[in-house]
């Protein structure tokens, strides 16, 4: 997961988690990405500096403001346990996210590219579904207009 700190035209800025650049890039092209202040669909990456983790990985240097960051909070001191809690909070809401999903919707395992396709050409009736893809897979899927998003992972999802 990558995490990017974006600007919309009218200057707003805002924070997204995606899977990969690649996916942020597709994202973009199809304008599904819309700031949250405005609903702008005109978005764009901002410098970001890179987060150091020191060696023993426990603790953080601390967050450089995005450039330009007219953000006060993001350079006050105590913004780290702000960050934390905003973290924890969308972390919890990705797995809300992906939990609902998994209820409500079939896996179709890695039926998941055809089953796409077929319900897309009209072959089969649609429904929720859910699978895997490979990143191949998933990219002539969107290139053929057909809407396929990853599911949420967390990286205690890995462990």
């Amino acid at each position: 997961m990558i995490r990017y700190t974006l600007r919309c035209a009218k200057g707003h800025q805002f924070e997204s988690w995606f899977q990969s650049s690649s996916a942020y890039e597709s994202q973009e092209r199809r304008h599904l990405i819309n700031c949250p202040s405005c609903g702008s669909d005109k978005v764009e990456r901002a410098i970001m500096a890179p987060q150091i983790v020191s060696k023993k990985g426990r603790e953080r240097a601390p967050e450089p403001a995005p450039t330009p960051a007219p953000a006060p909070e993001a350079a006050t001191p105590g913004s780290t346990p702000l960050l934390m809690a905003q973290e924890r909070e969308l972390r919890a809401k990705l797995k809300e996210l992906r939990d609902h999903i998994v209820k409500n919707a079939d896996n179709v395992g890695d039926r998941f590219p055809n089953e796409a396709r077929k319900m897309h050409y009209g072959d089969i009736e649609h429904r929720p579904i859910y699978g895997e893809a490979s990143p191949e897979e998933a990219r002539a899927l969107i290139d053929e207009g057909v809407e396929v998003s990853p599911l949420p992972t967390l990286p205690e999802d890995r462990n």
